[in-house]
């Protein structure tokens, strides 16, 4: 049998117009018509496992000896999206439930980080948002039980904070150096 599927597909229309006529269609002389067992891969594969091992291929690889990391524990379809997230350090990704628990706990500091209370409010809206579209979604993955904010209660301990970081400030002397020595 040939490669190119345009090919394949012109010799079986050869082949059925030929078995319309009454005429027997000539065998493909390429190779078996059939395709192989699964007992026939097995055996090929582990043939091929059996001939690298006598070649060496498996002596000295690393970690031969050692324990499988993360071996044993309990079974975690994503475990491999889990260990790149962790190895690249990503973060905001993940389900919106995990994602959404996370900017809860640190809300304070990232609302510190703001300089207006309009922006502020914005992202606490923004926020609240985003929390109750994703109750709404039937997606599957851990349920979401982030609560929504108060707007109003986040606002002022917002201004409570900034105004405790603008009190340190001023009470904090101002130490200036001099750069040259009189002397």
């Amino acid at each position: 049998m040939s490669d190119d599927p345009r090919q394949s597909a012109e010799r079986y229309r050869l082949d059925r117009e030929l078995r319309e006529s009454g005429l027997e269609p000539e065998p493909a002389a390429n190779g078996p018509q059939r395709g192989s067992t699964a007992a026939e891969r097995a055996a090929f594969v582990e043939t091929s496992i059996q001939q690298a091992i006598r070649r060496g291929e498996f002596d000295n690889l690393p970690g031969a000896g050692k324990p499988l990391p993360d071996l044993g524990g309990t079974h975690d379809p994503d475990w491999w999206i889990r260990r790149k997230i962790e190895a690249e350090q990503l973060t905001g990704l993940g389900p919106p439930a995990l994602t959404l628990r996370v900017e809860y706990a640190e809300r304070a500091e990232r609302m510190d980080a703001i300089a207006r209370e309009a922006d502020v409010r914005e992202a606490l809206h923004d926020f609240n948002r985003r929390v109750i579209e994703a109750r709404r979604q039937l997606q599957g993955g851990p349920p979401v039980v982030t609560p929504t904010v108060d707007v109003e209660a986040e606002v002022a301990a917002w201004a409570e904070r900034r105004r405790a970081r603008e009190e340190a400030a001023a009470v904090a002397p101002v130490v200036r150096r001099r750069w040259f020595r009189r002397g």
